[in-house]
């Protein structure tokens, strides 16, 4: 089954099973193929949440600014950044990861309980091998590498224009990897190799993607939901070879997790500081306003940044096929939890979401076309 065409009919002992994977590529585009009412309720209800984004916003950019202005202002400020650089130091001069870890977040008052609050050891390593100098030449290679990787998973779902679109979108939104210290960023990281992960899939050969998924939840266990979202997505196809990969990549990655909660309790003192937990509710306005203060959006008005961060998702909705289904479950999952979970500092999750959830504004003109044509000539839709 190439991406973007109708699947088997799936078969099992009982007969015929649902595979809603291959129900939603067997739609084509899927906007166009909605009833009218559904067509007009999604087109108004996108309005609606535009104008929202666009009026709700405001404020915390304010705030975000303020605080920026304060940290500047500091001369002793130290951030994560700081803390995850100094660490390296400490390793460079011949301390162990968790031994220079434990220390650093007990000076700079970092929580160390529970255990994930520690990052996992895997990109310092990285930068022991070949150090912030190698990330500098890597970060903006993994950028390009993404780049060309969508232009090849769109072919055949989009027009010419759209894949240009999404090029140079990709490019403006990855423009963190030119960071100088990008290379001590985990979900900057993970991020990027996600992106790498969404775009290299292909049915026929998965395991680039595999490989580029399993180094991002190597650098940031926030990743598993991606890996989870793919098991359910080839579960549903009945790919039991990508099946067990994905279940041998996760056996691995809870080894992984419990020798880290392990390594951390060793080298935890009893007066080291806990998190004061994940529970911000801080809804829809603070998930865009989060998207608009990592990518190029940070230079427009909040008026229009707070839209524009939300528009991507349309366009990957009206995409259709596996990549756009998997991509919209994953951008809207993900961007769920940190409307729900994220504090007020945690605003850097999204970036497990970059560059790719920008490059659905190419798709939005579609989109808007698809939801025209299926209030105007209702019963029309294409496969």
């Amino acid at each position: 089954m190439l991406d973007g065409r109708p699947g088997p009919v799936q078969k099992g002992p009982m007969g015929a099973i649902p595979d809603p994977v291959g129900w939603w590529v067997s739609l084509g585009r899927p906007l166009r193929a909605l009833p009218r009412a559904a067509a007009l309720f999604v087109l108004i209800g996108t309005a609606l949440l535009l104008v929202y984004g666009a009026s709700s916003v405001g404020s915390l950019y304010q705030e975000l600014a303020e605080q920026r202005g304060q940290k500047s202002a500091e001369q002793d400020f130290f951030g994560d950044v700081d803390l995850y650089e100094t660490i390296n130091r400490r390793m460079a001069g011949g301390e162990g990861y968790y031994e220079a870890a434990l220390a650093e977040h007990r000076a700079h008052d970092y929580p160390a309980r529970p255990f994930v609050t520690v990052r996992l050891p895997t990109l310092a390593w990285t930068n022991q091998l070949w150090g912030a100098s190698g990330w500098r030449i890597l970060a903006p290679a993994l950028l390009g590498a993404i780049i060309f990787s969508f232009i090849g998973a769109l072919s055949g779902l989009t027009l010419a224009v759209e894949r240009a679109g999404a090029a140079l979108l990709l490019a403006a939104a990855g423009m963190g990897v030119f960071y100088d210290r990008a290379g001590f960023m985990h979900e900057l990281v993970a991020g990027l190799l996600l992106s790498l992960s969404l775009g290299l899939y292909r049915p026929h050969r998965w395991w680039p993607s595999l490989l580029a998924a399993g180094a991002a939840l190597a650098v940031r266990e926030l990743a598993l939901p991606f890996i989870l979202l793919w098991a359910a997505f080839a579960a549903s196809q009945r790919r039991w070879a990508e099946l067990a990969a994905l279940a041998g990549l996760f056996l691995l990655f809870a080894a992984g997790m419990a020798l880290h909660a392990w390594n951390v309790a060793e080298m935890r003192l009893p007066g080291d500081a806990a998190t004061p937990g994940w529970a911000g509710m801080l809804g829809l306005p603070y998930l865009l306003t989060s998207i608009g203060q990592l990518t190029l959006l940070l230079a427009l008005p909040p008026a229009l940044a707070g839209p524009l961060a939300l528009l991507p998702i349309l366009g990957w909705i009206a995409l259709g096929g596996r990549l756009g289904f998997f991509a919209s479950l994953w951008f809207i999952g993900f961007g769920m939890a940190v409307a729900l979970f994220a504090r007020p500092n945690n605003f850097y999750w999204v970036l497990l979401l970059l560059p790719a959830y920008m490059a659905g504004l190419a798709l939005v003109p579609r989109a808007v076309a698809d939801l025209v044509a299926a209030i105007t000539h209702p019963g029309k839709g294409t496969a």
